[in-house]
Parts: C-alpha cells; structure tokens; sequence
C-alpha cells in the first residue's frame, strides 16, 4: 500500500511540474534562474541565521543579495547595448570598405560593406528590442526576487517532496544529485562571475592603455564573453588586432595581441579559476562547453545554466551507475556478512 502510494505521488509530481512548466511558459526562464540562485544563495542564509537574525530578516537579506547580483550581471550588458549603440556602429565603421588579399600573386578583394552594414543593423534591432522589453524586464525581476525570497524561506518543501516519494533505500541518489547541482550552480554562479569580473577589469586597463575609444564597451563585452567556454575573450582580442591591422595601426595590433592574449585571456583563468578550483564542478572544460552551447541554441539566454547542470548531472548518473548496484548504507552490512562466512 505504501508503495503504491509512493507511486502514485510520484507519478503526480511530474504530471503537475510537467503542467507548470506549460503554464508558466513565459516565465520559465525566470523560474528556472530563480531556482538556481536561490540555490547558491542557501548557505548564506543558514549563515546569517547561525548568526542570530530570524529567518525571515535572513531570507530578506540574502534575496536583496540576489537582487544586486542579478542587476551587476545584466544592466552592464543591456546598458552597453542600448545606451552605448552609438559608440559600438562607430567602431564597426572603422572597419574599410574593402580589404586586399594577396597570396602568391593572387590578390582578392573582400566587400566589407555589407557585413558592416548588416551588423550595424543587428545592434540597432537589439538595442529598440530592449527598449521595448524594457517592462516585461521589470516584471521578471520583480518575480525573480519573489520567487527567490520564498524558495530561501520554506527551503525544506521540496526537499520533503523528493524524499517523501522516493523509498528510503535509495536516499543517496537524489543526495549525490544535490551535491553535484551544488557543485555545477557554484561553478557557474560564482567561479564564472568572479572570473568574468576581473576579465573586465583588466580588459579596461589594457584597452585603455593602449588607446582605444571605448575602454569601458569593450571591457563589458570581454567580461561577458568570459562565460563562453575555450573561446572567451580571446575572440574580441584577435578581432581588435585584426581590425587595427585593416587600418594599418600595426604597432597597436601587436600590443593588444600579446597584452590582450595574456592579461585578458589568460591571468584571469590562471589565477581566479586556481584560487576557485574548489568549486569547479567536476565537469571538463570540453562537456562544459558542450552543455553551453546546447543549452544556448535550446533553450535560449537559460541555457547558459541549464545546459552545464544537464550535462553535469548525466556524469554523476553515468558515475552511479559504474558503481556497485548496492545502496551505500548496505555495503558495510554485506561486507559484515561475507567476513562472517
């Protein structure tokens, strides 16, 4: 009876979160990154109730944290495309018009215009679209903060959930789950952001050094494209170099190339991810990469998380699976028994 019981509420869980996530379409992204900060964002209310303050101040302070992170991580980025469009079409207009290339007495003329022109009107069409989602934004966020203040308060709900339909004998699977989605949101969340923080600034310094219009575009731009794995910032180094060879500034294409590659590209991941690897997550460079770029073409702007968290998770279930088919908490009861025989 109990059994069946287990069956059946299980059975319904996922029929009512398949439901959901029908219904609640439209905001599911917002849900699903709710979900995930609140996440991370759990221990630091446990340590703020250890310290005395009730739960409910805790989860108020730990969801303004939320708020804050959320906002450094997006408004650079939206204000870098819609205030800044101007700066970003005038350095797309310093790209020349045609570009000779000559190989063995062969020479090709490349037509710029029309990749200029139509990059010139992908920036316009994002930065009028932002505008326009400039209230469906809001409201997001004002569903984000909700959903993180509720899921930091009754943290125990789900918890409960899992472990009220899942038979006692198999606990350790959805505990390994957790530990491992732990691993995977903090590698994301945190060593990412760290990561993408200090890539800003030193991208600042080194373009601002070597003299470029727009210091402040390009170091936002090179701390975003820190969290696309293997390629990073290196891609907006090379097209810097390459863009000041085409107007013949090849003095500065060489310093950004070498100044660019190191301080930007490199010293960040040598020295943030070294001093994070704790919280790597356990996932290679090449399957994170390939859970991003999935996750991206999928599912859109969430599958940045989403797409890692999968692939994350589809290891730690291939790792139980090579294990011993036996629950942790019964190996010492066998090993006991085989000793005794």
């Amino acid at each position: 009876m109990i059994l069946n019981r287990r069956r059946l509420l299980a059975t319904l869980l996922v029929a009512v979160a398949a439901l959901a996530a029908v219904v609640l379409a439209e905001v599911l992204r917002t849900v699903v990154f709710a979900v995930t900060v609140a996440y991370v964002l759990y221990p630091i209310c446990q340590w703020l109730v250890g310290r005395g303050l009730s739960r409910r101040i805790a989860c108020v302070g730990t969801t303004v944290i939320a708020f804050v992170a959320a906002a450094i991580l997006v408004v650079p980025l939206l204000y870098v495309l819609y205030r800044r469009r101007a700066e970003l079409i005038e350095i797309l207009e310093q790209i020349p018009d045609v570009v000779p290339i000559s190989v063995g007495g062969f020479e090709l003329v490349i037509e710029m215009v029309p990749y200029v022109a139509a990059a010139e009107v992908w920036v316009r069409q994002v930065a009028l679209a932002l505008a326009a989602a400039a209230p469906r934004l809001v409201l997001e966020l004002v569903v984000f903060t909700f959903l993180v203040y509720g899921l930091l308060y009754r943290p125990g709900s789900v918890e409960a959930a899992v472990f009220g339909v899942v038979p006692a004998e198999y606990h350790d699977i959805p505990t390994r789950l957790h530990e491992r989605t732990r691993e995977t949101l903090y590698s994301i969340y945190v060593l990412q952001a760290a990561t993408a923080a200090g890539t800003s600034v030193l991208a600042f310094v080194v373009f601002w050094a070597l003299g470029y219009g727009s210091p402040v575009l390009l170091a936002v731009i090179a701390g975003v494209l820190q969290f696309i794995p293997i390629i990073g910032p290196s891609v907006l180094v090379v097209a810097l170099a390459v863009g000041d060879l085409l107007v013949e500034e090849t003095g500065r294409a060489i310093a950004v190339l070498v100044l660019g590659l190191v301080l930007v590209s490199f010293v960040p991941d040598a020295v943030i991810r070294t001093q994070l690897a704790d919280w790597t997550g356990r996932i290679s460079p090449g399957l994170y990469f390939v859970g991003f770029v999935g996750g991206i073409l999928t599912l859109g702007a969430v599958g940045l998380i989403v797409g890692p968290l999968v692939v994350s998770l589809l290891l730690e279930v291939i790792d139980m699976l090579s294990e011993r088919d036996v629950p942790p908490d019964r190996i010492g009861k066998e090993e006991r028994a085989e000793s005794t025989d």
